[in-house]
């Protein structure tokens, strides 16, 4: 058991808590790891040191961001005809949206502004809006750290080559650096998406090591936990690669009927080779996941991804399918809430694990989605009205899309408050809240299923 322990337990630098490592180093592969791990998973005892949690009668009291689907950027944007005018880039959107079902009277045109002869018009970014909005709104409120929800790096990951060093800066640091300056605990906590991931495995792993080795960043691999030193040990993130996840099942390419219900498209969703379950973490990521929530002693247990498990985009919900089935036993059972991204929207949604394992249920599972910190999309609202009628388990709490934004958590003792800011099109970077959710600690209070 020790030397298992040991082959797991990895630190990221002097002072940093002890966190599981994800991506291609830190763990010995082969079928006999492969062994030692299953039979850890299964054993009862701990696998990882952790921070003692505080106690008590020290109640917790931080704020932290929540951002996604950040990487738009100008210098890489995806090269077809120009488009001459604001208006022929306006009636493409127009022609997409119907296309996709959604109802004519929402259609919003998305921000969009003259770059050059080769590009013509195209799509504004809110990377900056978005960053200076969250800087503002810290001036008035306590933000500890920040989660970065994937696709930070648009349209197709890193290249693994020294273009990558320009990519970084203009994606990455010159947008986001300089959230919790002056802070020398401040950390972005970040998962990668699937536009991370287009490139190849090398381009991935290189957005990883450069997130690993440029505060205020964080990883630890593509797969970890951590404890944020702000949290005193009461908190701990949990951040996996659904990309990943993805890529080592079946999943049916999603389509809609006219009037906005599932339909049925006869396809399937093809991923990149590289994209697939490769290091022995990520071939048991979701083993992985229920051991450490399970052993976690902190009181508050968040998990991180990308891709959402229920959301309003319209064209998602074919993954999300999968990821239920394999996620929701897990972050029923021991999580208290599911920051993801992917769509790009500003959403919140809960699911009411009564569908939950075994004999008990904790209360419904918030589900915070916040995909809109550079580009827009819109909500499909024919969509969200099926969805919530076919599926008794989902409740839409808010759902918002065509605008960039960003979500703010505030932790308080056993509350937490979720706001979602949007900032306007004009780029002022002003935070405006358009929805405020207020729930209770979860973890570590399971009661029977249907017990008042």
């Amino acid at each position: 058991m020790r030397e298992v322990a040991e082959i797991l337990k990895v630190r990221n630098g002097p002072g940093q808590p002890a966190v599981a490592r994800g991506g291609t180093a830190g763990l010995a592969g082969g079928a006999a790891f492969a062994a030692l791990l299953i039979g850890v998973l299964a054993t009862a005892g701990p696998v990882f040191d952790t921070q003692a949690a505080e106690t008590e009668s020290e109640p917790l009291e931080l704020g932290f961001l929540a951002f996604g689907d950040s990487g738009l950027h100008d210098d890489y944007v995806e090269r077809g005809a120009p488009i001459t005018s604001r208006e022929e880039l306006i009636e493409r959107y127009r022609r997409a949206w119907l296309k996709d079902h959604r109802d004519p009277a929402e259609f919003t045109p998305p921000p969009s502004h003259y770059l050059n002869d080769r590009v013509g018009f195209t799509l504004t970014s809110g990377a900056i809006p978005a960053a200076n909005a969250m800087k503002r709104h810290c001036l008035a409120a306590p933000c500890e750290f920040a989660l970065m929800l994937g696709d930070n790096i648009y349209p197709d990951g890193a290249a693994g080559d020294d273009s990558d060093e320009r990519r970084f800066a203009a994606m990455l640091t010159e947008p986001f650096g300089a959230l919790g300056a002056g802070n020398p605990d401040y950390r972005i906590y970040a998962a990668l998406g699937n536009h991370d991931w287009h490139t190849s495995r090398a381009g991935a792993m290189a957005q990883v090591k450069y997130l690993e080795s440029n505060p205020p960043f964080y990883m630890n691999g593509n797969i970890y936990r951590v404890k944020p030193p702000s949290g005193k040990g009461q908190v701990e993130l949990f951040v996996i690669d659904t990309m990943v996840l993805l890529a080592g099942q079946t999943v049916a390419r999603a389509a809609l009927n006219p009037d906005g219900s599932e339909a049925q498209s006869g396809r399937v969703e093809r991923r990149p080779s590289w994209s697939k379950p490769s290091t022995e973490m990520e071939k048991y990521m979701i083993q992985w996941l229920e051991r450490q929530l399970e052993d976690s002693d902190a009181r508050w247990k968040f998990v991180v991804g990308h891709h959402p498990i229920w959301s309003g985009g319209g064209f998602k919900f074919e993954q999300a399918r999968v990821l239920r089935r394999l996620l929701l036993p897990a972050l029923c059972r021991y999580a208290d809430a599911y920051f993801a991204g992917h769509d790009h929207t500003l959403e919140l949604h809960e699911d009411s694990c009564e569908s939950g394992p075994g004999p008990e249920s904790a209360s419904p599972l918030p589900l915070v989605v916040s995909g809109a910190a550079s580009a827009q999309r819109g909500v499909h609202s024919k969509f969200i009205a099926h969805q919530s009628a076919k599926y008794p388990a989902s409740h839409t709490l808010f759902s918002r899309g065509m605008v960039w934004g960003f979500a703010y958590v505030r932790l308080k003792g056993d509350s937490a408050t979720v706001d979602l800011f949007s900032t306007p099109n004009s780029g002022s970077g002003e935070p405006q809240r358009e929805f405020r959710y207020t729930f209770a600690r979860r973890s570590g209070a399971l009661r029977p299923r249907g017990a008042p």
